[in-house]
């Protein structure tokens, strides 16, 4: 499949603590590191344990990459329905939104970006595990952009979780959920 943006993909991921953003870009890109020459991970969080806003900014390029501070990214994935009013201002033009369907609150902008609602937290709990919900999301990303392989990611969970079995089946079937449902949703 070929890539939506080329060569340089960045991805601000947000939500709240303790719903997996930070792993969901970690893991994201650890994958790229193995596909593109220049990999970023910016986590960026509260004083909070639990429940503050937290955020990642992952950006990878066959180009050097001149700060890993961006404004505004080609991609958001939101991991919290409600924080959409408050990230959506970070979104380029032409830019593409996969946003947590529960929680979300009307009143978007009228902008040139498309959103898309990805029900992973109801997915997740039908799987039996609402905490799944980050690799559905990061399945969907990797399902709507073809950014990274998805095979990439797959050895990624492989590498965390070997020793956890049926941890590592219960991830790459959330994640293979996701990239499901991002294929299904762009047609």
């Amino acid at each position: 499949m070929e890539e939506k943006f080329g060569s340089r993909n960045d991805v601000i991921m947000a939500g709240l603590g303790g719903m997996g953003v930070l792993s969901a870009g970690k893991i994201l890109s650890l994958a790229a590191l193995k596909k593109y020459r220049y990999v970023s991970w910016l986590p960026s969080y509260g004083v909070e344990k639990r429940g503050g806003l937290c955020e990642c900014t992952v950006i990878f390029s066959n180009e050097e990459i001149a700060s890993p501070i961006i404004d505004r990214a080609q991609s958001l994935i939101i991991f919290e329905g409600s924080q959409l009013k408050a990230f959506e201002p970070r979104i380029l033009s032409g830019g593409i939104i996969l946003a947590e369907s529960s929680g979300m609150e009307d009143g978007r902008e009228a902008r040139d970006y498309k959103i898309i609602e990805v029900p992973g937290l109801e997915i997740a709990v039908s799987m039996g595990m609402g905490q799944i919900n980050n690799l559905i999301l990061l399945g969907s990303y990797v399902g709507v952009t073809d950014a990274v392989p998805p095979e990439l990611i797959e050895e990624e969970l492989e590498i965390r979780y070997k020793t956890r079995k049926e941890v590592l089946k219960r991830n790459q079937e959330a994640f293979r959920r996701g990239i499901e449902l991002g294929r299904t949703v762009e047609g």
